[in-house]
């Protein structure tokens, strides 16, 4: 019975804490890059309210449409993580707690 709890428990402590670690690294560069994003499109806003530059908010619309909604290969991450559930689960359960502590 050894011999199959203490590969899982190891699996369940080190995706907790590898989960926690992440989470709570991607929450403090998100808000990062919320606060640089805003602060450049706030900058864009006014430099095309004083004519100084003209935007094309349909291309910019389309670009960013097509940086983000890239999500059609996801069978290349799912897979490993299906092989690797009782880590997967626990590295989840960690990235949402480090998620909410950051």
């Amino acid at each position: 019975m050894s011999e199959v709890l203490t590969p899982i428990v190891f699996q369940l402590g080190a995706g907790g804490i590898a989960g926690f670690v992440v989470g709570y690294a991607v929450k403090k560069l998100a808000k990062i890059i919320a606060v640089v994003a805003g602060i450049f499109f706030l900058i864009l806003l006014y430099l095309s309210y004083v004519d100084i530059i003209h935007v094309n908010y349909d291309k910019l619309k389309g670009a960013v449409e097509k940086l983000f909604g890239a999500t059609g290969g996801a069978t290349n991450w799912l897979t490993p993580i299906i092989a690797n559930l009782p880590f997967a689960a626990a590295f989840t359960a960690g990235l949402g707690i480090g998620l909410k502590v950051g």
